[in-house]
């Protein structure tokens, strides 16, 4: 089983991860867990990436592709991956898809969980209230679903021209999203 997760910042794609992960027993790949690790254990590209972001700058694609690369090209990878904050515009599915022919590892199915806008943005506020986080004020989460929707969506045409798109509703509790996930991955025959 090999999944790509998509949705707006907020649409839960990491909390689902985390429950495939477990139900699958398939490795949850995100893609900002790569890097801090990367970062910490100051691996080449780990290091190539921190004197960037010391610099204050974006890691960029090729850097991200080479530590999706490293991480898929594991043993645990052979039974399946679900793979969570990438790609995140259309060059990057490429690019992506070009890896992942080469390690024959193409992607089986992309989840789109779909929540409202102003649900969003209400989970945010929510989480950083909870969190103590400064950063997740509503206009920085407004402008991050602007981005969202002028980079990342696109993503979903990508997969759905490719056939292997599903949508689910991202709105109702975490059990709900994820029995929805887990039942369109089932009727499509990969679970």
């Amino acid at each position: 089983m090999r999944i790509v997760l998509l949705g707006a910042p907020g649409s839960g794609k990491g909390t689902q991860a985390a429950l495939l992960k477990e139900h699958y027993s398939i490795p949850h790949i995100s893609t900002g867990v790569l890097l801090r690790e990367a970062v910490a254990n100051a691996t080449p590209l780990g290091q190539q990436a921190k004197a960037i972001m010391d610099r204050g700058e974006l890691v960029p694609d090729d850097v991200m592709l080479n530590l999706i690369r490293e991480r898929l090209a594991q043993s645990d990878v052979a039974s399946g991956y679900i793979l969570d904050g990438y790609p995140r515009n259309l060059s990057q599915a490429e690019a992506l898809e070009q890896v992942l022919k080469e390690l024959d590892l193409p992607v089986e199915e992309a989840v789109l969980i779909e929540v409202d806008a102003d649900m969003v943005v209400e989970r945010i506020a929510k989480r950083a209230a909870e969190e103590g986080r400064s950063d997740d004020t509503e206009e920085v989460v407004r402008n991050r679903m602007r981005v969202y929707e002028e980079q990342t969506a696109p993503v979903a045409g990508f997969y759905a021209e490719h056939g292997v798109l599903t949508r689910i509703l991202g709105e109702g509790t975490i059990d709900e999203v994820q029995h929805r996930i887990r039942g369109a991955l089932e009727q499509g025959n990969l679970a």
